[in-house]
Formats: structure tokens, C-alpha cells, sequence
């Protein structure tokens, strides 16, 4: 397994402020938080990043989404509106080499991002 920060908090290593786990992922508040809700749904098993999910990944990146509309309602962002983002590459932003994706809400989000 990686050790890169997200790695060490999924093995409990990093404490986080979880908001929600269960055998496939881990959600946890970003320290470095871009929105009133900025929260991380990380898959607990070790991908770097989407371009190296395969199709046998499919079942878990469809759960990584699911959960992160579970926890949009969860946090009262639902009605309002949120952000799914995940990066790929330092031109996107990407800063940790492990797939997650972001929710963001709680704020009125502007397009085009960045």
C-alpha cells in the first residue's frame, strides 16, 4: 500500500475527523477545506489515481459517488447543490497520489472552476 497521507488515514495511522466508513471507503473533512463543506470519500483500496482504475474498479467508483451523495444529504447540502470533483495530474491540482473525490458545498460554486 501506498504511504502517502490519505494511505496512513485510512490505516488510522493520521487521525481525521471521519464522517463516514464502511469496508470500501473512508470520508473525511479536507484540513485545507475550499468550501463550508469540503469533504474527502477516499476508496480504502489502493489506486493512485482514475486513470489506473480498471473495469473491475467499476462497482467502486460507482460506490465512491453513491456515498458522496449519501453524505450531501447527510451534511444538509442536498437541496442547495455540490461539487464532485476528482483530479488527476498536477495541472488539475492533484497534490496526493491516491484517487478520492471531493465534495464541496455549502457555498455558491462558480463555472468554469479554477
Amino acid at each position: 500500500m501506498a504511504d502517502n497521507i490519505f494511505a496512513k488515514i485510512v490505516r488510522k495511522e493520521i487521525p481525521a475527523k471521519i464522517v463516514y466508513e464502511d469496508e470500501r471507503v473512508l470520508a473525511f473533512c479536507d484540513i485545507n477545506a475550499k468550501a463550508p463543506v469540503h469533504i474527502l470519500v477516499v476508496p480504502k483500496k489502493d489506486i493512485a489515481r482514475i486513470s489506473e482504475a480498471g473495469a473491475a474498479d467499476e462497482p467502486l467508483l460507482g460506490h465512491l459517488l453513491t456515498v458522496a451523495a449519501g453524505i450531501a444529504r447527510q451534511e444538509g447540502i442536498d437541496a442547495t447543490g455540490y461539487r464532485l470533483v476528482i483530479n488527476k495530474g498536477a495541472h488539475a491540482g492533484e497534490s496526493v497520489a491516491r484517487l478520492h473525490v471531493h465534495l464541496l458545498g455549502g457555498r455558491q460554486m462558480n463555472w468554469p472552476p479554477g
